[in-house]
């Protein structure tokens, strides 16, 4: 979508992305939600990648598959740079949602299970919802935030308790990965409201390749490699499902149906995330599972309904 005019794009970027009230708003739903399962599986094949990668060379390589899918898209749809003025906002999305997040907790995940990582994805929508707040001046209920920060405790409660309560190293780096995503996804659910949430992050990608080529390139020459079944589909999956698929969808339902919404439905990531640590990891679910997920689902249905 292109503005007529600066003042009409600021004009669209703040209607939208404040109140969500768009006529897609079902689908924009739907899309967000296809997001969140895409992320829900980052967590666990990352465990897989960091089997026969080591972190940096994970996270180099990933970003440039995912640059070289969606650079390929943008090629062949002939889709034109960006205006300037979006330049430093897709800085961000890379810097925060391209390489920030992912280094970070990928990092944090050497030291960490799985489960007790996902207690920064318990934070994330809340965290998204107050830089919107700062950014774009999003001003939700107060009904949505008692729901959004009971969500949120829900969550946290369950991770820290299932993880013994003891606070590791790693949680310095999941919270800095908290922070520098939510400015990431708050930057990229504004510019998907003036160009197409795939165009978002393929830019962004395409913008970290020069940082992700020299580390991959350092990166592989220190740490040692062992392909295995496991480390492959790990590294194809967190580079296109996760960092770019997954983006896309969760971006487009952004646009749709604001930030704020969009990003409660993330309460749910870390309930899947546990999901697929069972299926996938073999890691123990607590029973305490199924009583935080019926408490989480409220709080979604709660904040989808109370109007920002």
């Amino acid at each position: 979508m292109r503005a007529q005019s600066s003042a009409i794009t600021s004009s669209r970027i703040a209607v939208g992305v404040t109140s969500g009230d768009t006529g897609g708003g079902s689908l924009g739903t739907v899309q967000a939600a296809l997001g969140v399962v895409a992320f829900s599986l980052t967590f666990p094949a990352t465990a897989w990648g960091l089997e026969g990668f080591g972190p940096w060379s994970l996270i180099a390589v990933r970003s440039i598959l995912a640059a070289a899918v969606a650079g390929a898209c943008l090629l062949v749809l002939r889709v034109a740079p960006p205006e300037r003025r979006h330049w430093l906002g897709l800085a961000v999305v890379g810097a925060g949602v391209v390489l920030g997040f992912p280094l970070l907790t990928t990092l944090a995940l050497q030291t960490s299970t799985t489960a007790h990582a996902a207690v920064v994805v318990g934070l994330l929508p809340l965290t998204t919802a107050l830089f919107s707040a700062l950014r774009v001046g999003t001003r939700p209920s107060r009904t949505f935030w008692v729901a959004a920060l009971a969500g949120a405790a829900a969550v946290i409660a369950f991770t820290v308790q299932q993880s013994g309560g003891a606070l590791t190293s790693a949680d310095a780096y999941l919270f800095a990965a908290l922070l520098v995503c939510a400015a990431g996804y708050t930057e990229g659910g504004r510019l998907a409201r003036v160009m197409p949430g795939w165009q978002v992050i393929g830019w962004a990608l395409v913008l970290c390749l020069p940082l992700a080529a020299p580390m991959a390139a350092v990166a592989l020459s220190y740490e040692p490699v062992h392909l295995t079944a496991h480390s492959v589909t790990g590294l194809l999956w967190v580079a296109i499902g996760s960092q770019f698929l997954g983006l896309v969808v969760w971006y487009r339902g952004m646009a749709a149906i604001g930030i704020p919404k969009a990003s409660q439905l993330q309460l749910a990531q870390p309930l899947l995330t546990l999901v697929w640590s069972v299926l996938l990891l073999g890691e123990h679910l607590p029973v305490a599972a199924p009583l935080t997920a019926a408490a989480v689902l409220v709080c979604i249905a709660v904040t989808q309904r109370a109007r920002g």
